[in-house]
């Protein structure tokens, strides 16, 4: 089904519905809309509903429901396997939805389903604390988190996934749940790495971690033919080095930026 196919009134009473917007084909911001930072990625959505908060996800996904449109949910929207997108369903697009609230008493952070992760550092780091996260401050926290979740402070603090303390998500019928490890424990354990398709998460508690605010990194480079010789050195120097230090190899081609040498 098209959403042009759907009932002139039924589509006016669900747009009044909301306290944000919804983007359609015949709208001309609706190629803006419906892009993904991966544009390899190229889907044409039925419409893009850009969320204003938790009761405009209740509200798409009931009209998604009862008009048998399938639905995407939109983090961040880095999406390099595109599941942030779809031919022909609604696009719920959290991106309004980037609020981070942290607590520093029991060191935990609210973050909306919106946020990204360079929302989630500048709050945190006020407070000298952060968790697990994203290596690219615009990589979206949900479907990060979601999915696992391996960045610079995981062989400390663990994968993202293990600092998710509850989640607040809007199932396929419309409710909206706490999942935590005391309730609704198994979309709880779910939640944490199964990727996605349990629900919509508008938001999420997240374990926060003294960190900061000076921290020590950087980048090494070596030429390709030397990649045996520097695996097996890495390999080796990495067997003793405390947790909190985190390292990675990255085999790679680039482009010839002038922070790279020939």
């Amino acid at each position: 089904m098209s959403i042009q196919s759907i009932g002139e009134a039924t589509l006016a009473e669900f747009r009044d519905d909301l306290e944000g917007t919804m983007v359609a084909p015949t709208d001309r911001d609706y190629d803006e809309a419906r892009h993904v930072w991966n544009h390899i990625i190229d889907r044409r959505p039925a419409a893009v509903v850009r969320c204003a908060g938790v009761a405009d996800v209740v509200a798409a996904v009931r009209f998604a429901s009862s008009e048998g449109l399938p639905v995407a949910v939109r983090a961040g929207g880095h999406s390099v396997a595109g599941f942030s997108t779809c031919d022909g369903g609604l696009v719920l697009d959290l991106g309004p939805m980037h609020a981070v609230h942290v607590d520093p008493v029991s060191r935990t952070a609210r973050v909306q389903g919106g946020a990204v992760w360079k929302h989630v550092d500048r709050e945190s780091q006020v407070h000298g604390l952060a968790t697990t996260g994203g290596l690219v401050s615009s990589t979206g926290v949900g479907g990060f988190a979601l999915g696992g979740g391996i960045g610079h402070l995981a062989r400390k603090y663990g994968l993202t996934c293990d600092n998710l303390v509850s989640a607040e998500v809007v199932t396929a019928d419309g409710r909206v749940l706490r999942a935590s490890s005391e309730e609704n424990v198994d979309l709880y354990w779910a939640l944490r790495g199964g990727g996605g398709n349990f629900g919509v998460v508008t938001s999420m508690e997240l374990a926060m971690h003294p960190v900061g605010p000076v921290v020590l990194g950087g980048v090494v480079f070596y030429p390709g033919d030397q990649a045996a010789q520097v695996l097996a050195g890495w390999r080796d120097a990495v067997a003793g080095t405390p947790d909190g230090l985190t390292s990675l190899v990255n085999l790679t081609s680039a482009p010839p930026l002038p922070m790279l040498p020939a």
